[in-house]
């Protein structure tokens, strides 16, 4: 790896209470970049686990309920094959980490990730229970 490039990461550890609950971390990156001196690169915001995902958004209350809302209706609680095979009736709840998808990477420029005025990288918890989730932050260049 060139020397000049700084590969660097950072955990968040964050308690969240499911059932769709949307929790933004766009302060959180912002402020691990400036915490490793970031100029430009790559910074990738990735939840570990099958329940949850990152995405962006407008984080307002508006949106707020209507993400979920939306989710109901592409994947309704319900039963589904994962939930006979584990019976932790969760099974809408990976189905709708699959949609979202658990990482988003962002252009790091002069700093900071690179995100539009309203444009927020928010946590959403899918699970039926409370978790605590760890979402990790690796930053690559300079």
């Amino acid at each position: 790896m060139d020397p000049s490039l700084k590969n660097e990461s950072k955990t968040l550890r964050l308690a969240t209470r499911g059932a769709s609950q949307i929790l933004d971390v766009t302060a959180e990156v912002q402020s691990f970049l400036a915490s490793i001196q970031a100029r430009q690169g790559l910074v990738a915001v990735s939840v570990v686990g099958s329940t949850a995902g990152i995405t962006t958004m407008e984080f307002e209350p508006g949106l707020q309920k209507d993400i979920p809302e939306m989710l109901d209706k592409l994947a309704p609680e319900g039963r589904y094959h994962h939930d006979e095979t584990w019976h932790d009736g969760n099974g809408h709840s990976h189905l709708r980490s699959s949609l979202i998808g658990t990482s988003q990477t962002f252009p790091v420029l002069k700093g900071r990730a690179a995100l539009g005025t309203w444009q927020q990288v928010v946590l959403i918890d899918f699970d039926n229970r409370p978790r605590e989730r760890e979402v990790i932050l690796q930053f690559l260049g300079q």
